[in-house]
């Protein structure tokens, strides 16, 4: 777990540098300022308002023990063994099996669940899964995920305002136009990858803590399995058009492509069942 977090942190801190490069380009040392206040205050508006953002943006709807009982006791028992605060509960009305987290915190957090994988996975399976997306509550990915996302985001933006209005050398001479169209192809590019890193080592620290709350670990990983098989063949429209949040599920909801292991949010697949038939062995 310390080698996870370790990692996370060299990589976080990796995007934070790859942030203030870009605004001492476009401005040298006050651009530098301007571009981690900005940062600053965006990471403040995604801290405090991206779960509203995302629940409203797959119109995600709240049930309780009256009008979702299945799932709601299912989430209330784990977080009772995670011994965490209940969140809320959501369903959403998507074919396509996935799950995901979302909140500021532990006490403001909720889970959410498509009616595609209430329907695929048996009573262990979908408890596995649950148990998954408490553990990232649990461990604060949502803040990681949020923070990471919020600046590789706004790393494009900068390196696009550097591209139409030029940077600035250390001697505060206007910068060779071929370097800006680099810095414009290569940052985001730079800053996406270190996103997915982050969220590929946050992904296998879920299993292991979905694992542990749920006391099966063989449960989660055939629900990974299953979820893979059938995730791929059924589109999810609302993750395509919105890729940024392709990370909070459990499984990569996007299309893939010729670069998919490498662009992609998520671990193989294949490891992540291994390493939960590795942890239930053990």
């Amino acid at each position: 777990m310390f080698g996870n977090w370790l990692k996370t942190s060299i990589l976080m801190a990796g995007i934070m540098a790859l942030f203030g490069a870009i605004g001492a380009y476009i401005g040298g040392a006050t651009g530098m300022l301007l571009a981690l206040l900005l940062g600053g205050a965006m990471n403040v508006f995604s801290y405090w308002f991206s779960d509203q953002m995302v629940l409203r943006m797959y119109n995600a709807q709240e049930v309780d023990g009256a009008s979702s009982p299945y799932l709601y006791n299912m989430v209330a028992e784990l977080a009772q063994r995670a011994d965490m605060p209940m969140p809320r509960v959501y369903i959403i009305d998507e074919a396509q099996p996935n799950a995901f987290a979302t909140g500021r915190n532990p006490d403001h957090a909720a889970v959410a669940a498509t009616t595609g994988i209430l329907q695929m996975l048996s009573a262990r399976e979908l408890r596995g899964v649950m148990a998954h997306e408490l553990a990232h509550v649990k461990h604060r990915d949502i803040l990681i995920s949020t923070i990471s996302a919020t600046m590789a985001g706004a790393i494009s933006m900068l390196a696009n305002f550097a591209m139409f209005f030029g940077g600035r050398d250390s001697e505060g001479r206007p910068a060779n136009p071929i370097a800006s169209i680099a810095m414009m192809i290569l940052a985001p590019l730079a800053a996406s990858l270190i996103q997915m890193a982050i969220s590929r080592s946050r992904e296998f620290e879920a299993d292991r803590g979905g694992a542990e709350i749920s006391g099966d670990p063989v449960s989660l990983a055939n629900a990974l399995a299953k979820i893979d098989a059938y995730a791929r063949g059924i589109p999810m429209q609302t993750a395509e058009a919105h890729p940024e949040t392709a990370q909070m599920m459990i499984m990569n909801p996007l299309s893939g492509g010729g670069l998919r292991g490498l662009f992609s949010t998520h671990p193989a697949t294949e490891e992540r069942i291994a390493r939960l038939h590795a942890l239930a062995r053990s």
